[in-house]
């Protein structure tokens, strides 16, 4: 057994790790997601149900069981840990967890996605905990166009100051950007710009059935493709090689401008195929895959007696 740690946790030994969580297809999982919670301040019209009903908050995982699950995963092969929601800064002291998460010694980055909202207050505070970047959900830059999308009232100014708190606190950026057809597909270029003004990196996500209000149709869904041959009207691209593993397709600027453009094609070009990702839901279940409507529950053992073996298992 490693030594305890100033968290209460008992680190890991100094041996070898477990076998790696491989899939029956030979996928090897050694990133992890980590829903921190299922609240979010927003109602993203092509994400939140109208009347969404949340967990009760006992079913919530704590700092600690989390910390345990991702520990008996870092034993695992699991080496990238990235924080999401709901909106994860809702979660009050959510930099503590990432505190937590820091003292893994196998975890080598830590990452949040947020809408932005509540990052200005807290950006400092995460960086110092230990986190490495965080990616901020940002769909539109015109104000009126924002509120409409996320049904957040007068918040697009807070969220480029929180992505400007982020820079100063010396936080790796990225801006993810959900493209539908006859809603923001018009501002492909406004994001093309801000990636050679401000030099952080764009994700285009294609449109995905991740629709809590039944809106999703085929026909709103931008193309990957579509969406850099726009760019390409103005701006040469030059492909970047894929990394095993990753969602995005990147692109340079021939010219050299600093800052790269992703494209997230979950429809067009799916990449489940070399999926290095597991997932853990904020009521304690892993699932392989996001839209999966069950899980391996891992809750009971966590609260139970079950040993790190018994979960490993």
């Amino acid at each position: 057994m490693g030594a305890r740690s100033d968290s209460g946790f008992t680190a890991e030994s100094s041996e070898g790790p477990e076998p790696p969580l491989a899939d029956s297809y030979g996928r090897v999982a050694n990133k992890l997601r980590i829903q921190v919670t299922d609240r979010c301040n927003y109602s993203c019209d092509f994400c939140m149900p109208k009347e969404p009903v949340w967990l009760d908050r006992r079913e919530i995982l704590t700092f600690e069981e989390i910390t345990r699950m991702a520990r008996i995963l870092a034993g695992m092969g699991v080496e990238k840990i990235r924080l999401s929601g709901g909106e994860p800064l809702v979660r009050k002291d959510v930099a503590k967890l990432v505190s937590f998460l820091a003292e893994i010694q196998r975890i080598r980055s830590i990452s949040l996605t947020t809408n932005g909202s509540m990052l200005k207050e807290v950006a400092g505070e995460l960086k110092s905990n230990g986190l490495a970047g965080v990616t901020v959900s940002l769909h539109s830059l015109k104000p009126d166009r924002y509120r409409l999308i996320t049904g957040a009232s007068n918040m697009l100014p807070r969220v480029l100051e929180g992505i400007e708190e982020a820079r100063r606190a010396g936080l790796s950026l990225k801006i993810n950007c959900v493209i539908r057809r006859g809603n923001n597909d018009d501002e492909i270029l406004d994001f093309a710009r801000l990636v050679r003004d401000w030099s952080v990196p764009v994700r285009f996500i294609e449109y995905v059935p991740f629709d809590g209000r039944h809106l999703w149709d085929a026909g709103r869904v931008v193309s990957g493709s579509e969406m850099v041959q726009k760019v390409s009207t103005v701006y040469k691209l030059i492909p970047v090689p894929r990394e095993r593993g990753g969602t995005a397709s990147t692109y340079r600027f021939e010219d050299g401008s600093k800052g790269e453009i992703g494209i997230i094609a979950s429809m067009t070009r799916p990449f489940c195929a070399d999926c290095g990702r597991v997932r853990l839901t904020a009521d304690g279940k892993i699932v392989p895959y996001l839209f999966i409507n069950n899980g391996y529950d891992v809750r009971p053992l966590l609260r139970g007696e079950a040993g790190d073996d018994e979960i490993r298992d």
